[in-house]
């Protein structure tokens, strides 16, 4: 069984929890070799089975925005990921407008999620979702 879990940006499970998928070279290649930073202004959601992290998305709380970025799902689970956007809906949907930095084999997903395209990069999207929208 899945379970997701919320951490605060310098909660001490966290570090317990991710540090040794962040500082792994496959786990890096899959964020394009982005490191994952943290601070006192992001929520982590963290999915776990059997209590091994299997993937996270980072979020930074910035004024009215909760940016999603340099996130992981093992195995490039897109159900996982889909699961995870929808625990961070639930949680902050209400409150703050969704913005996230997409690797584009992601942007189905996400557009699955109710995101909409506002620019994209050669390897990443900036998608939006705000409350209502889906």
């Amino acid at each position: 069984m899945i379970k997701i879990e919320s951490l605060q940006g310098l909660d001490t499970r966290l570090y317990q929890l991710v540090a040794p998928l962040v500082m792994n070279p496959r786990v890096l290649r899959y964020n394009n070799n982005y490191p994952f930073k943290t601070s006192k202004n992001f929520i982590w959601y963290v999915a776990l089975s059997d209590n091994t992290p299997i993937g996270f998305i980072p979020v930074e709380i910035r004024d009215e925005k909760a940016i999603l970025n340099n996130y992981y799902v093992a195995g490039d689970n897109l159900d996982l990921l889909s699961d995870l956007l929808k625990e961070i809906k639930a949680a902050l949907g209400a409150h703050y407008v969704l913005e996230g930095v997409v690797q584009t084999p992601h942007v189905k997903i996400f557009e699955e999620n109710g995101f909409n395209t506002i620019k994209e990069w050669k390897k990443y999207v900036k998608m939006e979702w705000s409350y209502g929208a889906a």
